[in-house]
Formats: C-alpha cells, sequence, structure tokens
C-alpha cells in the first residue's frame, strides 16, 4: 500500500492538514524537506549517492515526476549534483548551501503534529499486534520473517523502507480485525509520509525488533510482542526529524 503523491495543486501529506499544526507543503517541497533534513542533520553525507530516482520515489512514497522535479530543484540550488556516466548519479553536494538547507526545515508546529501521528500509531500498533499474536498464520509468519531477512541484505534506505512498510502492513492484515485494518494501515501511511533518509547502518539495527518481533509472534507470546511493538513505535518520538536536531539519533529510526 504504497503511496504515491502526484504533482499536483494539492498539498502532500506534509500539509494535508489532518492534523491541527501540520504546514501546507506541495509534494515537490515536501521531498525536498525530507531530502534537505536528512543532509543538515549529517544522515546524508557529503558525497553520497543518493539512490537511483525511480528508488528515490518509492522510498519516499511519491510518484516518480514528483521525485525528479525535488532532485531537478535541489540540483538547481546545489544541495545535490548530478553526474553523466557509468559512475554518475544524483550525489549531495560536498558543500550544500547553508541558506537553503536552513530553509529547508519542518517548523515548531509541524515536529508537534508529528508527534500525535506517532502516538496514533502507537495505540493501532500495540492492538494490531496483540490480535497477529493470536490469529497469524504460519503463510504470515513465514513472510514475515522472509522480510526481515531482506531488510538485514538492503543496501540503503529506499530499499528498506519498501521492506519495512510491508512488514508492518502484513502484521496488521494477520491481526484479522477486518475493516479495522485499512484504519491501521492508513494510519502507517500519514507516518510514513513524514520519514527521512536514515543510514543504513542504523535501519539495520532497527530491524532487530523486527526480528524479535516475529519470534514473539511465533511463541504465540502476546504480552512481549505487544512490549516490543510499543518500544520501537515510541522511539519515533526521539528518532524522527523532530527529535533529532539536538543529535540523539538511535537507532530505531524506521519502523
Amino acid at each position: 500500500m504504497t503511496r504515491q503523491l502526484e504533482d499536483t495543486a494539492e498539498p502532500s501529506p506534509i500539509g494535508a492538514g489532518r492534523l491541527a499544526g501540520i504546514d501546507r507543503r506541495s509534494a515537490i517541497d515536501a521531498v525536498r524537506l525530507r531530502i534537505g533534513m536528512a543532509i543538515s542533520l549529517g544522515l546524508l553525507k557529503p558525497g553520497e549517492r543518493l539512490p537511483d530516482q525511480e528508488d528515490v520515489a518509492l522510498g519516499l512514497s511519491v510518484s516518480p515526476i514528483t521525485a525528479r522535479r525535488a532532485l531537478a530543484s535541489l540540483a538547481e540550488q546545489g544541495v545535490v549534483v548530478r553526474r553523466r556516466g557509468r559512475a554518475g548519479g544524483t550525489f549531495v553536494a560536498d558543500s550544500p548551501p547553508t541558506d537553503v538547507l536552513a530553509e529547508l526545515s519542518a517548523s515548531p508546529a509541524e515536529s508537534q503534529a508529528v508527534n500525535r501521528l506517532v502516538d496514533r500509531r502507537l495505540l493501532f500498533e500495540c492492538a494490531v499486534t496483540h490480535y497477529a499474536a493470536i490469529n497469524a498464520t504460519a503463510e504470515q509468519l513465514d513472510e514475515l520473517e522472509r522480510l526481515t531477512r531482506d531488510m538485514a541484505e538492503s543496501s540503503d534506505w529506499s530499499d528498506y523502507h519498501r521492506g519495512d512498510e510491508q512488514f508492518h502492513q502484513l502484521v496488521g492484515t494477520a491481526s484479522g480485525l477486518g475493516t479495522a485494518v485499512e484504519v491501521y494501515h492508513e494510519a502507517l501511511a500519514d507516518l510514513y509520509a513524514y520519514f527521512i533518509p536514515y543510514p543504513i547502518e542504523l535501519l539495520h539495527k532497527s530491524n532487530c525488533d523486527h526480528v524479535a518481533l516475529v519470534a514473539a509472534l511465533r511463541a504465540g507470546n502476546g504480552s512481549e510482542a505487544v512490549e516490543i511493538a510499543r518500544k520501537h513505535v515510541d522511539i519515533l518520538h526521539r528518532t524522527m526529524f523532530m527529535g533529532l536536531a539536538d543529535g540523539r539519533a538511535e537507532a530505531g529510526a524506521h519502523g
């Protein structure tokens, strides 16, 4: 259920107004902000190669045209550089303009609103995990385990994000909670619209929670599974962009 944000005049989820305090931004500006913040916070390093344009789109849950135009805009402003040839691609500039990066930041109101999205997901996550421990089939558990292996082998944040989204969607489906699963999936998508690129080594550490969760679900240990899920989501209060500016990035950054 990857949401594809189109390049229209309509606001993106970073600005959809679903929660009071979220600024209104175009889909292109939302992508610019997410990449710019990752650079400002040191999560994307000078000279680091970004995934291919199509993978950036998939990793950030936007349309390919939105990703292309956002990257083109960042290139025009000197935040990223594009190189041709076999070793080409899009790279973080060696010295991105500080004034441009300063503009690519979330407002305090946005940070507060995203904290509310984290809390909403936290409630849903505990509920679906409890029922997944009761209702998950052997096939679903096998697929969850396969996804953890895929994430462990991911080489960049875009590939990891796609596996992460599939993993949590499947936990929701495995709960067997009927139409409530769709509401959970919507809460996931709303929050995923704010995730920013992270170093793959941090994401691999976050995947350890997924592995532990599958083990608890296989054992039918609902209380342990719920506690793993609770901690996995609660840490987003400190590791999404609203908690990173003071340098407190932690391993459970995306999940």
